[in-house]
């Protein structure tokens, strides 16, 4: 697994998680094929007078060039390589010329060409801001390069150039694009994979050794469970699956959920090692009775990872088989290297064992016991409250996503991203596709017209960019027919129509015919509109387009006698008397992205109700009591409720990276019920069926294994709070949050409702899983056992005081 472990890769794309028969993903996949890609341009953004002085704008000349360079980049539009369209009379066609062809040599020079750009049009809003300023670069990046480790390449190389810019000229530079998010999310994914796992082994040491007193508990858990992490990698590359923002978390995971094998069989080591000083007859043991429940917490536990193969997203799907595997193997090398380190190593010291007697820890489980037995009133009444309080808080939840949604509001991303937001009104990508029905009816005036008058509206919403589209190259070719009047810009009249179009008709193949194929497609009956949209969120984006791009569609492409049909994001427009047709397409990269999240979100939500079913059914086979199922699960449905209400409460979004928090720690909170129950059960026929003593020794016994993995679980998710991820961060909080409710709703509130509603009393089952939990005494279990030595060792310890007459016997 080492060997293979080396091989696994980082993952360098957005993946889709919208399903391939979704209309709308099957639309983009059209789009891509028609069009090319929609989300491989980066932009580098600027706002300084300083741009505009002939020295720095030389400067950005040779930028655009040596960017132009980089391997990896198909384009670059900037200010010095811009191009306008003039008409060559003598051949009756529109041409394109370089703006800055003879490059300014004086600054009135460059002054004056600065005023032909902001004459254009077509650049206003796209690659200039007359009104702030402000100017960017685009800097289109091959798709080949996009979705590889290459992209890191290119990402490095550009930014090296425009850092030598901006050291050159003092000029602040902005930085946007899903090119550059994806490059930087993937960087901080694998640096923070890294530093989980350190601080993990960390935590996790650390608490060990608090616990336990002991370098060996800490060192062998570690290293057992180190062996663990080089299998997370070795299945990863096995199954041909690549490190993604997810499945980075399992290592750094595995060791927080991982370790606790090791505490529940430590500490059941200690217990029975005191009990009778034999060592191996303890190890025996811990294999025989702590083995099964381990094994059947791990099932409990791989449950919540593995619902998500259940959701048909790849992501989710990777996420839960690697997980679900590897806690499998966790369980594995503990319960077999664990006793077999521990043979081998001396038994535990006095001072080893003292934990067991820890005066707060002690104190803390009889107060425990106190209220379980004494104040049973008080546990519901707050239970009550608190449940309350969660439904108010859980009502209070909103569903949103952002396109850079794990990245927190203080880093450098979110803050260039608002530069373009400010200055060009955002740069994630948004496409409108509209379908004449007609081969060439792009260019009818009619068509344009209506084109025109959705371009017009685009332009009055905030948080819209100015759109591009085959409108804009008519009306410039309009303004170059009127040799470059700025109050030319418009569309053709009926009159200047057929003039206009003889010169478009001859371009060619030329650049102005490069950049027309750009916008219509090659039988001249699609036309698309590029903008780019703030990413305000999908609540916002989706009220954009139900509340008001598709009302105003209906009103440019409706009315009376016009059937309208909607397919996702596609509305169909029939005329009634001849059946023509104009389809309408909202598109785009941003589009299913948001989507996408609500897709997970809904697929989420069923892995939580199929998690609760299967852990319903486990602990219904393990305990085969309907009582006991439905009072196992009351505990740990609180802390997950509590949960959902602070999420309410502290206006945490529900979001893929906090829906999936549910089923995982539903799946490790009911570890500490059935290890209690199987206490509880075990003391049940100890005592008598004495529920109140079954309760108090349970917690007593059980009760301190509990806390000691719920303190471990606890710091190990805490560390994910430190992420740079907001979606890491939640998952960190949230998980460690409820798995510290459900220590004590399974300390307090589970014995209650035990001592409250069960019976005590029920069949002994010979085959049952855990009848033997505990410490029975069965002949079998002596067969192989040297009576001669426990003899010996039990005379060795009898003293002159137990030989004493004790009411006139010996």
């Amino acid at each position: 697994m080492a060997y293979k472990a080396k091989d696994a890769e980082m993952s360098y794309d957005f993946a889709n998680v919208v399903s391939p028969d979704d209309v709308d993903m099957q639309y983009f996949q059209r789009f891509k094929q028609t069009f090319g890609e929609d989300g491989n341009i980066l932009v580098v953004g600027m706002q300084d007078s300083k741009v505009y002085k002939l020295q720095n704008f030389k400067e950005l000349k040779a930028l655009s060039d040596q960017l132009a360079q980089v391997k990896g980049v198909k384009a670059v539009i900037a200010l010095p390589n811009l191009v306008q369209v003039v008409k060559d009379t003598a051949d009756r066609r529109f041409t394109t010329s370089q703006i800055f062809a003879n490059f300014p040599e004086t600054q009135p020079q460059l002054d004056s060409l600065l005023q032909v750009v902001r004459n254009q049009g077509f650049y206003d809003g796209q690659i200039i801001n007359d009104k702030t300023g402000a100017t960017l670069l685009a800097v289109t990046v091959d798709p080949a390069f996009l979705n590889s480790a290459r992209r890191i390449e290119v990402m490095d190389n550009v930014l090296a150039n425009t850092e030598s810019f901006s050291k050159k000229t003092g000029i602040k530079l902005h930085y946007a694009g899903l090119p550059f998010v994806r490059a930087v999310m993937t960087t901080k994914v694998s640096a923070e994979m890294k530093m989980f796992l350190v601080l993990a082994l960390l935590v996790t040491g650390v608490t060990l050794f608090i616990f336990f007193r002991s370098f060996y508990a800490v060192i062998f858990p570690l290293l057992m469970i180190s062996i663990v992490v080089v299998w997370v990698l070795g299945t990863l590359s096995l199954l041909d699956y690549k490190i993604s923002l997810l499945t980075g978390l399992i290592p750094a995971i595995l060791v927080v959920i991982g370790i606790p094998n090791s505490t529940y069989l430590l500490t059941r080591y200690h217990y029975d090692y005191r009990k009778h000083g034999n060592k191996i007859l303890a190890l025996t043991r811990v294999i025989s009775k702590i083995g099964v429940v381990n094994l059947v917490t791990n099932t409990t536990t791989a449950i919540g990872f593995v619902v998500f193969t259940f959701t048909h997203v790849a992501i989710l799907y990777e996420f839960g088989v690697v997980a679900g595997i590897n806690i499998f193997v966790t369980f594995i090398i503990s319960i077999v290297l664990l006793p077999v380190v521990f043979s081998y190593l001396p038994p535990p010291t006095p001072r080893q064992l003292r934990h067991l007697d820890a005066k707060p820890l002690n104190k803390l489980l009889e107060f425990i016991d106190y209220i379980v037995h004494e104040k049973r009133h008080l546990v519901y009444f707050f239970t009550i409250v608190a449940l309350a309080l969660s439904l108010f808080g859980i009502y209070k939840v909103k569903t949103v996503s952002y396109m850079v949604d794990d990245l927190p509001e203080e880093s450098s991303v979110n803050a260039d991203l608002a530069f373009f937001e400010n200055h060009f009104n955002g740069v994630m990508p948004l496409e409108i596709i509209v379908d004449t029905g007609v081969k060439q009816g792009v260019m009818r005036l009619p068509n344009l017209g209506k084109l025109n008058q959705l371009e017009n509206f685009l332009r009055t919403q905030p948080i819209l960019s100015a759109p591009i589209s085959v409108v804009g190259l008519v009306k410039t070719a309009t303004q170059a027919f009127y040799g470059g009047d700025p109050g030319s810009y418009r569309l053709p009249d009926n009159t200047e129509r057929n003039f206009i179009f003889s010169y478009l008709a001859k371009q060619g193949e030329g650049e102005n015919q490069r950049l027309l194929r750009s916008f219509v497609d090659s039988t001249g009956q699609q036309a698309r509109i590029s903008l780019k949209v703030a990413d305000a969120g999908s609540r916002v984006l989706d009220t954009l387009i139900i509340n008001k791009i598709k009302p105003e569609l209906r009103d440019i492409y409706g009315g009376e006698g016009v059937t309208v049909e909607e397919a996702g994001n596609t509305m169909t427009f029939t005329r009634d008397d001849s059946g023509a047709q104009t389809t309408v397409s909202l598109t785009g990269t941003t589009l299913l992205f948001i989507k996408g999240n609500e897709y997970l979100i809904n697929n989420l939500r069923s892995s939580l109700i199929l998690a609760f079913v299967l852990v319903t059914i486990v602990i219904a086979l393990l305990f085969k009591s309907a009582r006991v199922v439905i009072i196992s699960l009351i505990p740990n449905m609180i802390p997950l409720l509590i949960a959902g209400g602070l999420m309410g409460f502290f206006n945490i979004p529900l979001k893929p990276s906090t829906a999936l928090i549910f089923s995982i720690a539903l799946g490790i909170a009911i570890d500490d019920s059935i290890h209690f129950l199987a206490k509880y059960r075990s003391e049940l026929l100890s005592n008598g069926f004495n529920i109140s003593r079954a309760i108090t020794t349970s917690l007593t016994e059980a009760g301190t294994s509990m806390i000691y993995t719920s303190v471990i679980l606890f710091f190990g998710f805490v560390i994910f709070a430190f992420s740079e991820f907001g979606g890491t961060k939640a998952l960190g909080v949230l998980m460690s949050v409820s798995l510290l409710i459900a220590l004590f709703t399974n300390l307090i509130i589970l014995p209650t409702l035990l001592i409250s509603f069960d019976s005590g009393k029920y069949e002994r089952d010979p085959y049952a899983l855990i009848e033997h939990y505990d410490e029975f005494y069965l002949e079998h279990e002596d067969e192989e056992l040297d009576l001669n030595q426990l003899r010996l060792k039990f005379e060795e310890e009898i003293t002159e005081e137990d030989k004493k007459p004790v009411n006139g016997e010996v």
